[in-house]
């Protein structure tokens, strides 16, 4: 059993563990000091994670600073809520130039190189300390909390109104100093003295040179480092560049209507037939730098005010590029890709009517998205053109390529230079692209092809030669086949012959014989050396006999293959498959072609038998029973000789089947040479069922076709656009040139026009096509401000590219909205004349606005913005007590320094001022 006083014992010490477990901390008592307290429990978790656990949890990238990132943390103090950031870099290298361009606005001011920075402020509309004493009282906060966990980040206050960006600061530097911060603006009436750097010289020595006497009997050692930023000449309100106007009628008067003697940037570039282009490059902005200078007196900074540019130690080069550059396009940027947008939404209508006709009458369309779109030029800009397209055609030869991309033929569209090609991209610009506008542009140009037609007249832009190209859009193919047409009724009409494979050869050169005919002393036959009447020969058939006459075989000259457009092909195709015989002929045309060769290879050869016919014309369907030789060699005498005679060889089963259809024909067949036969095309036949095609064309059908074309046309376009060695420009085209293809090849392929997702993706490929558009401007306006210095252009446009391309289209570059493009590019020492070269001395017109007050002129041009940085060093020397001992330390240290920014309207000054404690 316990005893008492054990009892008692335990009962105390219950009584005691109990009072300690409710021992009150009064150092907290105050809400001031649990405020403190807070704010240092914060501190000591950011220490402790440290910069790459920060970066793990909830560290922000500030935007447009790459190596730099910020944690927040809110408090409530009174009635208010604050909030205190700590902004710190990946690692604390203390790297950083003065000039860095990712400097925080706070590290630059007061050279804080560690990258961190502490700020606090209250969570109000303003986000800043409208009140000193109040800012000076959270700096004190800040500062007890700092120094409670050892930390020695600088921490800063924001002091009165925001546009001011006035701050106070505070640091504990670890041993007996402190540095302190102050910032501060005047943002106009800058005194005329702290417009020079005289003026900005003696206010720096102020701060630690209290009187006049100071200054005279003393020489400062003072550092400074100096940039200026100069700004190229833009044009003057009057003098801008204006944007394509289009009028309340729907016409583009800046597509074939004058400039107003106005030169534009781009006047010779290969779509300023088609719409002025803004130059995204709005000028440049030029940075002189000093890098480290030493004055000891106002003298100094008076003569270096006077020094050129030309001195600086370094430039820096960069462009002031648009904004248009990487927004989304709202309808005010007119370019290809806008023009694109609309032809698409046109093909989403098409389908509203079965005839283009209906679409001109809008009154009797029950569409309300027709009637509101039923806009259509005047008929002076139909007539401009049509004049252009018909008329006004320049010496290029008819369907060239010239300028194409190596994979435009991929896009089942029409050459760049064709008829077709041309009515895409005027329909284009043709009002607003509707349907409506489209279909009354689409019959007034069938009239004048019609038109061109009956009159016999040439079909300008179009080959009247040649094979046509089936991997063109058929609409072309049809326009090749018209011009081939009225054509060969222009030389029937003044008697040229249109049945040899030259159109231009005459009758009287269709007796073309072949090498010498040899006698019998050479032991060939009887008759070998005699003068037959042969026609229309082309020369010997290489080695080739006669079986029956035992003479040379002659080829024949034979009427060129009919032309044929796809559907041609394609009727023919289905003919086979119907009548299911593979020997059997698909057509008539197929056997006037026989009938036509084989009357041309008796006029050649009168002597020659059915199977003569089949060895020249069909080898596999002679079986030979030895090495008979049947190539197209020329032969000698000396060869005939020893010819193997007779040749041993049958004809291959088909074609010695009873009911022959071949033997037939040769039958029927009259030794005929080409220049006397019936033209395998009949002109007038064919040019009408052309005529018939186009003007009773479906409206969807002539849509997808103007819609391959057209994005076609516009990249052949772009793509002679002469923008120097950009490689990253040569890929980007032809990836768009595969998406294209990739993306276009669903139409024109019988699949449904009203398919949303075919729709769609041509919706993306223009965003895509505008992209580009932008870029090859881009290119283009830098390669020709730099023909110089195309080292310059390659770099500056790769910086953009990497910088703009990632984001384009999302209304931002990096996900910052706010910073603009700002990577500079080094100038060397030869490339500084060029770069001189654009600034030009101002005009009268300019000058008077100017008010030269800063001077270090360029040209005439003075600086649009100066930064200069004063700091004075100091060996310090003196002890610390640390218990138990002393110590002693020697160190040079920054004990001023002084950032200075500004215009001569606004001038902004901070200053670092290191203290002995």
């Amino acid at each position: 059993m316990m005893s008492t006083s054990n009892s008692k014992r335990v009962v105390e010490d219950e009584e005691e563990e109990e009072e300690f477990e409710h021992f009150d901390d009064f150092t907290l008592a105050s809400s001031w000091e649990r405020f403190i307290s807070e704010i240092e429990a914060v501190c000591r978790q950011w220490l402790a994670d440290g910069p790459k656990n920060l970066l793990v949890k909830d560290a922000v990238q500030i935007n447009h600073l790459k190596d730099l990132y910020k944690v927040k943390s809110e408090f409530k103090y009174a009635i208010k809520s604050y909030c205190m950031e700590y902004y710190f870099g990946p690692t604390n290298d203390g790297k950083g130039a003065d000039w860095d361009q990712t400097l925080h606005d706070l590290q630059l001011c007061f050279g804080v190189k560690e990258f961190l920075v502490s700020v606090i402020a209250p969570q109000s509309a303003s986000g800043v300390v409208l009140d000193a004493p109040e800012a000076s009282k959270l700096l004190s906060a800040v500062a007890i909390a700092l120094s409670n966990c050892s930390c020695l980040w600088p921490a800063f206050v924001p002091v009165h109104d925001p546009s001011r960006k006035a701050y106070i600061g505070i640091q504990n530097m670890g041993t007996v100093f402190t540095r302190r911060f102050e910032a501060d603006c005047i943002g106009s009436q800058v005194p005329i003295k702290l417009m020079h750097l005289e003026g900005l010289y003696e206010l720096f020595v102020s701060k630690f040179a209290y009187t006049a006497v100071d200054w005279s009997m003393h020489h400062f050692e003072v550092h400074f480092k100096l940039k200026l930023t100069y700004r190229t000449p833009t044009y003057d309100d009057e003098d801008e560049l204006q944007e394509p106007n289009i009028d309340d009628r729907g016409s583009s008067e800046n597509i074939e209507t004058d400039t107003h003697g106005k030169t534009q940037w781009d006047d010779d570039c290969p779509w300023s037939k088609w719409y002025s282009a803004e130059d995204l490059v709005k000028g440049f902005q030029l940075l002189a730098i000093w890098s480290e200078i030493t004055a000891e007196s106002s003298l100094d900074m008076a003569e270096l005010e006077n020094a050129s540019p030309l001195e600086a130690d370094k430039w820096f080069l960069y462009p002031c590029l648009s904004e248009n550059l990487s927004a989304i396009s709202d309808g005010r940027t007119i370019g290809f890709a806008s023009q694109l947008h609309l032809l698409v939404k046109a093909l989403e209508m098409a389908s509203e009517a079965k005839f283009i006709e209906d679409f001109v009458s809008v009154e009797n369309s029950g569409s309300e998205n027709l009637k509101s779109s039923a806009v259509v030029p005047p008929p002076t800009v139909l007539d401009r053109v049509l004049k252009d397209l018909f008329h006004e055609v320049t010496e290029t030869q008819p369907g060239s390529s010239l300028g194409e991309h190596k994979n435009s033929r991929s896009i089942k569209g029409a050459p760049l230079e064709s008829l077709f090609a041309q009515f895409c991209l005027h329909a284009l610009w043709f009002g607003n692209c509707s349907i409506r506008a489209i279909a009354v542009l689409w019959i007034e140009f069938v009239r004048e092809v019609r038109w061109c037609w009956e009159e016999s007249q040439p079909l300008p832009r179009m080959p009247t030669n040649g094979t046509i190209d089936l991997s063109t859009c058929l609409i072309n193919q049809k326009l090749h086949m018209l011009a081939v047409c009225i054509d060969k009724k222009r030389r029937e009409v003044k008697g040229q012959n249109f049945g040899t494979n030259d159109p231009l050869t005459s009758p009287a050169q269709e007796d073309l014989q072949g090498p010498m005919e040899f006698s019998a002393s050479h032991g060939v036959s009887e008759g070998f050396g005699r003068k037959h009447d042969r026609n229309g020969s082309s020369g010997v058939a290489g080695s080739m006999m006669l079986l029956k006459a035992h003479k040379i075989m002659h080829a024949p000259i034979t009427q060129d293959p009919p032309l044929m457009t796809e559907d041609m092909h394609e009727e023919r195709l289905r003919a086979a498959v119907a009548l299911g015989d593979s020997f059997s002929f698909s057509g008539q045309l197929e056997r006037d072609i026989l009938a036509s060769d084989m009357s041309a290879f008796k006029a050649a050869n009168p002597e020659a038998v059915f199977e003569d016919f089949i060895r020249w014309h069909s080898p596999k369907d002679w079986e030979n029973d030895d090495s008979e030789q049947t190539g197209v060699s020329q032969i000698n005498a000396t060869e005939v000789s020893e010819i193997k005679w007779p040749p041993s060889g049958r004809l291959s089963e088909r074609m010695s089947d009873y009911g022959n259809s071949w033997r037939k024909i040769w039958n029927e067949a009259l030794p005929l040479p080409a220049s006397q036969q019936k033209p395998l095309l009949d002109p007038n036949r064919e040019g009408e069922k052309v005529l018939h095609y186009l003007e009773t064309l479906k409206p969807y059908q002539l849509l997808e076709q103007m819609v391959c074309t057209a994005f076609r046309a516009a990249a052949d376009t772009l793509y002679q656009t002469s923008f120097g060695n950009l490689k990253q420009m040569t890929t980007k085209i032809g990836q768009l040139y595969v998406t294209m293809a990739s993306t276009l090849k669903y139409l024109q392929s019988h699949s449904t026009i009203s398919d949303s997702d075919v729709i769609e993706d041509l919706r993306r490929l223009c965003t895509t096509f505008g992209h580009i558009e932008k870029l090859i401007l881009l290119a283009a306006s830098l390669h020709r401000k730099f023909l110089q210095s195309p080292h310059l252009a390659e770099a500056i446009f790769s910086d953009c590219y990497d910088y703009y391309l990632p984001n384009m289209g999302t209304g931002s570059a990096k996900g910052d909205t706010k910073k603009e493009f700002d990577k500079r590019q080094q100038v060397s020492l030869r490339d500084r004349n060029l770069i001189i070269g654009m600034f030009p001395p101002p005009t009268a017109n300019q000058s008077w606005r100017k008010v030269l007050s800063m001077g270090n002129l360029l040209n005439g041009h003075e600086p649009i913005f100066r930064e200069i940085i004063f700091s004075k060093r100091d060996h310090v020397s003196g002890s610390y007590y640390s218990a138990p001992t002393p110590n002693l330390f020697q160190q040079d240290i920054e004990t001023y320094r002084m950032y200075v920014c500004g215009t001569s309207n606004d001038l902004r000054v901070a200053l670092a001022v290191t203290s002995f404690d």
